[in-house]
């Protein structure tokens, strides 16, 4: 079938056909990759860690410097939050009676003057709060995280970059800094990413992580900006809508984004929709780095979004122009095609028709007792064999003895003579 349609065709048609083909594949090949580059990025799949039935959604507030959130407004909303599920009837399904159904974690942005025996540096700083690693999971190169609900918050994790200028070494933990002037003790030494989004993001310097209460009391805090919640939702939008509806800040000082799914493809076509106002805002949020991270992919799917329909719309296109000549050069009209469709369409019935009567018949004559029988297959006539060719007679041999010579003959007649 396939010999006879690639037959038909011209040269121009199999080219045409092909370049199709390559076209949907180099889609499939971007959109791999969109998808590769995003997955990489942690702090944007918290829900998928947290849980692999997909039934969670991870959901992300930036804040204003003026919109006043505190921890206590953030503990008030854990509590609320808590108090909600369970009057909507949503329980854990984990078989460890200690799992939550949900974790959060809060964020602030500043600087704090550190120093070593060495030498001292400010460096940028967040000020983390509740389980701040556990949705942004750095690298660590050395030694582990802290939790922002330790009860001992003189802990700090450096990156590489701070650490070789207070130290000489990343190999450092449990060494000793001073914030003004109190001791913290280095907990871990992170790998600091590197690249065009990440230092244009805010990460072309080095950073610091302290507790939010060190930040608060030690160094510059320009204010909780970031907070991060990993909730239950059981309907699409659920969790989002929740925090939007009850986080306790006005609308015009607070972004609620939703990771879980701003990569999909219907959230990047609403963002392609908002195309040249998407950079406006009269919201004055400044962005943690990571933000800017996933912002920026945001911006990059959405043109390999675009350009991937573009090569899947290519095909689709030579289609239609194949079957709208295929369609001028036809031999049959739609009339001639109904006359063949309700032509088989009798033929079938009939077919049914005739087995559905020999059917009622059968079963009469067994109601009746009489016996149906089968026609008895005609034999065939044997082929009648052919005569047997008879044999040609062999040559008789020449196998009768010659006379013998006329010597012997003329001694005999002498005999006879003498007698």
């Amino acid at each position: 079938m396939i010999n006879k349609i690639m037959r038909r065709l011209t040269g121009r048609q199999i080219a045409l056909f092909i370049s199709g083909v390559i076209s949907v594949i180099i889609g499939l090949v971007i959109i791999g990759y969109g998808s590769y580059t995003v997955s990489g990025l942690e702090d944007q799949n918290m829900a998928e860690r947290w849980s692999d039935d997909g039934d969670v959604a991870q959901v992300s507030c930036f804040f204003s410097r003026e919109a006043g959130i505190s921890e206590d407004s953030i503990i008030s909303f854990g509590y609320n939050l808590t108090k909600a599920l369970e009057e909507a009837s949503i329980v854990s399904t984990s078989e460890n009676e200690s799992a939550r159904l949900w974790a959060d974690a809060y964020s602030a942005s500043g600087k704090v003057y550190i120093e070593s025996d060495r030498t001292g540096l400010e460096i940028s700083a967040v000020g983390i709060g509740g389980d701040f690693f556990l949705f942004h999971p750095l690298k660590l190169e050395t030694g582990s995280y802290f939790s922002g609900s330790d009860l001992m918050q003189d802990y700090v994790i450096l990156d590489e970059d701070a650490a070789w200028q207070l130290f000489g070494s990343n190999d450092i933990v449990g060494q000793i800094v001073y914030i003004s002037k109190i001791p913290h003790l280095v907990a871990g030494v992170v790998e600091r990413p590197e690249g065009r989004l990440e230092a244009a993001a805010g990460l072309d310097a080095s950073v610091v992580y302290v507790s939010y209460e060190t930040l608060s009391k030690y160094g510059t805090n320009y204010g909780i900006n970031t907070y991060e919640l990993v909730m239950p939702n059981p309907v699409s939008g659920y969790a989002k809508t929740y925090v939007m509806e009850n986080i306790g800040v006005a609308e015009n000082e607070v972004e609620v984004v939703e990771n879980t799914s701003r990569y999909e493809m219907i959230p990047l076509f609403k963002q392609l929709a908002q195309f040249g106002t998407r950079s406006m805002s009269s919201k004055a949020i400044i962005y943690p780095y990571w933000e800017n991270i996933a912002r920026g992919h945001e911006d990059i799917m959405m043109l390999l979004l675009v350009i991937a329909v573009l090569l899947f719309l290519y095909p689709v296109v030579l289609l239609i122009g194949f079957l709208r000549g295929a369609w001028k050069r036809r031999t049959w009209t739609a009339k001639s095609l109904w006359h063949k469709f309700t032509d088989k369409v009798d033929r079938l019935r009939e077919k049914h028709w005739a087995k559905s009567k020999a059917r009622k018949e059968k079963k009469e004559l067994k109601k009746s007792g009489q016996e149906v029988e089968k026609p008895k297959k005609e034999k065939k006539p044997k082929k009648e064999k052919k005569p047997k060719k008879e044999k040609k007679p062999k040559k008789e041999r020449n196998s009768k003895k010659e006379p013998e010579s006329s010597g012997q003959e003329n001694e005999e007649e002498k005999n006879e003579k003498v007698e």
